[in-house]
């Protein structure tokens, strides 16, 4: 009896186990058919070594081992496909592939970097369009928007190219015969990359190309919300480190969350912190990093400023005004926040704005005709009604938008707020959204000082045809900020020029002009090759 009861519970439990394993596989395939990926709308995205489950570290193989994340599409909020991310034992196990991988590319010459450099941009040339889309499919830009992001990365490639014969320091005259006084400057070692989500291709391309050809290997956590963006890029890299017989490591990658953030900030391996993102995040990032006395290059926030005065050609600050505050949905760094208006235009531009508004072309965001796409997350639909809440309760009017718009993903009315005063505390407040609040001004020192009061430094722009005015604008009395425009929108930086701002903005410099600078360190030298030990300021210790 006791033998025929045992027989029975064991062939119970067996037929348990076999349906509980197919209750699970039945789950598995549902979660697969249901990934975007999977859908033959989608299926581009295999183009760039994109599959349903993709590992989330490289370092010359990939792996990944830690939490599984699923990347959702901001458009219809549906899942695309899942990427495991990093333990802080791959992290470790990274970071000494990258520091091994640095004694090699240290040695090679900086035109041969150069050349490496070269092949990127164009291996990223031949995937410009699909990995395009793919940021407009994860991040929720518009198509042409995800096309430029990853043309800005080829064109910083083209601009390293040349820079990678160009590096290096001056020779000082010097004050003591037979002596040569002059700069040498050398690769800092490891650059941490850490990217927001706003910008998933490009801002990893400018620190990325101008890191390489300075002599630099590359570390890089990408944004969790962007994930696949992240793997497609480095998959495109690491097969030109391939061909070319390269160390993988040279360009490394580890998705994570905030333990990878603040393992790379409080290791002194990481010989510099870039880091792109909030000012709150970033001030915790500069304390860590600075706690071991470590570089770091930050990217932060920006309550940008729009100044127009009254001579100002009303026609080119419209759609200026437009595209620089609905560009992206507001997520924008450089996005137009503030719109101050003289007085004797306040009313007329405030009506032809509003009216273009209600004319953007709002959709799918890989569709060609859209110009106004999906916020990122759930939770920026959350602070773009709590900021228009904000602002009601502090005076300002509702000129248009307001609303959450009825259709799947995160799509929100673009909105004008015009009544509040200029100190007031939403409008002080950087908020990653699409409203821009309109502020009344009558003079010019009110405006500029307007313009410099907020705790951001980023971009501004006046629309003026008084050149007096221009230079003041330049001056020492005018904008305070890094990027400050004349008759163009505070969005729509070149990569010739270095890009950053000051003050909560963070004072790092990225793209262009000498910013390679922040990847390197410099050396004084002085050597003498006479006979004689003449002492500088012509000091006697006989």
């Amino acid at each position: 009896m006791q033998h025929c009861l045992t027989l029975t519970l064991a062939r119970h439990s067996r037929l348990l186990l076999r349906n509980k394993l197919a209750f699970v596989r039945c789950q598995q395939s549902a979660a697969m058919s249901g990934l975007l990926i999977n859908q033959p709308k989608y299926s581009w995205l295999k183009e760039l070594g994109l599959s349903e489950d993709n590992p989330g570290v490289y370092n010359g193989s990939w792996g990944g081992s830690g939490e599984v994340i699923t990347s959702y599409c901001p458009a219809n909020n549906e899942p695309i496909a899942r990427v495991t991310q990093a333990t802080l034992a791959e992290y470790e196990e990274t970071v000494q592939k990258s520091r091994e991988a640095w004694k090699m590319w240290a040695d090679i010459p900086a035109p041969k970097r150069g050349e490496i450099v070269r092949q990127i941009g164009d291996a990223l040339r031949k995937k410009i369009k699909v990995l395009g889309s793919l940021v407009s499919l994860e991040m929720g830009k518009i198509y042409v928007e995800g096309v430029g992001e990853v043309q800005e990365y080829v064109d910083v490639c083209d601009y390293a190219v040349g820079l990678s014969r160009m590096i290096g320091g001056p020779i000082l005259p010097s004050e003591r015969p037979g002596h040569a006084l002059l700069e040498q400057w050398n690769p800092v070692g490891l650059v941490g990359i850490i990217t927001a989500f706003n910008f998933p291709v490009a801002v990893y391309g400018w620190n990325n190309a101008i890191a390489l050809t300075c002599g630099n290997v590359c570390l890089w956590k990408g944004a969790p919300t962007t994930p696949l963006t992240s793997v497609a890029v480095t998959r495109i890299v690491a097969e030109v480190l391939e061909q070319n017989n390269l160390p993988g490591a040279i360009c490394s990658m580890t998705c994570g969350g905030a333990d990878i953030g603040t393992a790379m900030a409080k290791d002194e391996r990481v010989d510099l912190v870039s880091f792109t993102g909030s000012t709150h995040v970033g001030k915790m990032v500069a304390m860590m990093v600075q706690e071991r006395f470590g570089r770091k290059l930050l990217e932060l926030g920006g309550n940008n400023a729009i100044i127009v005065f009254e001579d100002a050609d009303l026609n080119l600050v419209v759609p200026s005004a437009v595209f620089a505050s609905v560009g992206t949905a507001g997520q924008r760094c450089t996005t137009t926040r503030r719109l101050m208006l003289h007085e004797s235009v306040h009313d007329t531009v405030v009506e032809r704005i509003a009216k273009a508004y209600k004319q953007v072309r709002i959709g799918d965001p890989w569709d060609p005709s859209t110009l106004y796409g999906p916020l990122h997350t759930k939770q920026a639909v959350e602070q773009y009604l709590a900021a228009i809440e904000q602002a009601k309760q502090q005076g300002g009017t509702l000129v248009c938008g307001g609303k959450v718009m009825d259709r799947p993903g995160n799509y929100v009315e673009p909105t004008i707020i015009t009544g509040l005063a200029h100190d007031a505390p939403i409008v002080h407040t950087e908020t990653f959204v699409p409203i821009l609040y309109v502020l009344k001004f009558k003079t010019e020192e009110e405006a500029f000082t307007w313009n410099n009061e907020v705790q951001q430094g980023l971009s501004s722009s006046i629309f003026t045809k008084d050149m007096g005015r221009v230079f003041r604008w330049l001056g020492p009395k005018g904008s305070d900020c890094g990027i400050v425009n004349v008759n163009i929108p505070t969005s729509g930086a070149e990569i010739g020029g270095a890009f950053g701002g000051e003050k909560h903005t963070g004072g790092g410099r990225e793209s262009g002009s000498d910013s390679w600078k922040q990847y390197m360190r410099r050396s004084t030298c002085t050597i003498n090759y006479s006979k004689d030990l003449p002492l500088a300021q012509g000091i006697k210790f006989e």
